[in-house]
């Protein structure tokens, strides 16, 4: 069957980890799936056990076509060994791929996408790009801004935020919607320029 696309988030499994900076990727998920249904469109859960994800097919009217979301389970620096064998199992291309995952070097609350580029020392966007051999699929980037203090960086990432900046980032992952409609609906240039907006 042909797919509009696969959103997949980045996260670490386990409830210890909810509510982590690290974890945007799975609340974006999460939100889209309540907002398609929201919509009236059609979330159905699939088996994603052979992937190690959990994984749904959506589609609701601002979103063209039959999309996948999946959430890995696997680590985050694992998240290659779902996102490789997803796509190949189902036919999907690297640039039908929208990965939504927390990033450093942008403010808290801030949003940006793009297509291909480095990794940023994100180890789930490096395991990805390892695996597919090639890093040229879209990244829906949610800023979590740095830590005050230099290299504390895996305690900031596996922290909860401030009520200020859990209050940026729960916006920026509503707003991510209206970016990922876009970019399906419109492309990639009026999803760049959406997040500027």
């Amino acid at each position: 069957m042909d797919f509009g696309g696969v959103v997949v988030g980045l996260g670490n499994p386990g409830n210890q980890y909810a509510g982590t900076r690290h974890n945007c990727g799975f609340a974006f998920v999460e939100n889209l799936l309540d907002h398609a249904r929201r919509e009236g469109g059609q979330v159905q859960s699939q088996n994603g056990g052979k992937f190690s994800c959990e994984l749904w097919r959506l589609r609701y009217a601002a979103l063209p076509g039959d999309w996948l979301a999946a959430m890995p389970q696997t680590f985050m620096n694992l998240s290659g060994q779902c996102v490789q064998p997803l796509l190949a199992w189902h036919k999907i291309r690297p640039d039908q791929l929208v990965v939504v995952h927390d990033e450093l070097d942008i403010p808290a609350g801030e949003l940006r996408f793009k297509k291909g580029g480095g990794n940023a020392g994100h180890n789930g966007l490096k395991s990805i790009t390892q695996l597919l051999g090639t890093p040229d699929f879209y990244r829906l980037r949610i800023g979590i801004g740095r830590p005050p203090q230099k290299g504390d960086v895996i305690n900031w990432v596996l922290g909860r935020p401030d009520s200020e900046d859990a209050e940026k980032i729960r916006a920026a992952i509503h707003k991510a919607l209206d970016i990922l409609e876009i970019f399906a609906g419109k492309g990639l240039e009026a999803a760049v320029r959406a997040t500027r907006s």
